[in-house]
């Protein structure tokens, strides 16, 4: 994997629960290359936060986006060249708090992208403030009594967005996380992995998630009620329940780069469309 590495200094705390994820990107882009992917054709992206740093420590392309705004840049990358692998590293409060809005509208057009979130519950970077996942028993910096709002479900909201492939994962369960993180960027539509990221300096919830975390598998991944059933039966309140993890829900449907007639030409029908385009301009 060491042509995969770059020479960016790691600077995420001992015990960050990112260090999995970036091994584990490591790992699947290893196993895509010698199925025949051109790591070429793999773009990376990400938000503000400290799940950002991946791109700094991959040797991919990559884009550093600002805050909340990776997935709208993704979707220009996509729509220019369809044939590359995008994927979005995102923070918690990075795209469910300021980049909500793309969040939703890249589920509802099923564009062929994956997202990653680095859900730790807060956010680290801004030392321990609360997110729209955080559990309200969470205390830091801005609430020092407690969060006061209820916790948003995202994969609740990615469901009935319109997203194509809905999953959550615990990385700490590597194994588990790659073939779930290896099936979402093979799946032609939006992906979306709502990644347990542990943030072991402000939210560190490594007991509670090795005491309650269970695999599970859906009987019909299909089945958008036996996915909301399941989704549902953890609402982010604490980490106290029984926390499912898995691959919920996966269907195939159109993507939006499919609705262009001009993505479905031959690579040298449309660079020829494109120079007709400008030479009737000239």
């Amino acid at each position: 994997m060491s042509q995969l590495k770059t020479n960016a200094p790691v600077t995420w705390c001992p015990g960050c629960g990112n260090f999995e994820i970036l091994s584990s990107m490591e790992a699947v882009l290893e196993e895509l290359k010698s199925e025949g992917f051109p790591l070429e054709k793999v773009v990376i992206l990400s938000g503000i936060g400290n799940h950002a740093k991946i791109v700094d420590y991959l040797q991919v392309n990559s884009f550093y986006s600002i805050h909340g705004r990776s997935i709208p840049v993704a979707e220009a990358i996509k729509l220019a060249d369809r044939d590359v692998k995008v994927i979005c590293f995102v923070g918690d409060g990075d795209t469910l708090a300021e980049g909500l809005e793309h969040l939703i509208f890249a589920a509802k057009r099923n564009i062929d992208i994956t997202v990653v979130v680095h859900d730790n519950r807060t956010y680290a970077l801004a030392t321990g403030q609360f997110t729209p996942t955080s559990q309200r028993d969470l205390k830091g910096s801005t609430m020092p009594y407690g969060a006061k709002e209820n916790p948003l479900n995202p994969l609740e909201l990615m469901l009935v967005s319109g997203a194509t492939f809905i999953a959550r994962c615990y990385p700490v369960k590597k194994e588990h996380f790659r073939k779930v993180l290896k099936e979402a960027i093979v799946h032609k539509g939006f992906s979306f992995i709502d990644a347990l990221q542990v943030c072991i300096t402000f939210n560190n919830l490594y007991e509670a998630y090795n005491k309650n975390v269970k695999e599970v598998e859906v009987s019909d991944l299909t089945n958008f009620d036996e996915a909301l059933k399941i989704i549902r039966s953890w609402n982010y309140y604490t980490s106290e329940d029984p926390i499912p993890i898995g691959k919920f829900f996966e269907a195939d449907s159109p993507t939006f780069e499919d609705n262009f007639s001009r993505f479905l030409d031959e690579k040298g029908d449309r660079e020829e469309k494109v120079q007709g385009i400008i030479d009737s301009l000239i």
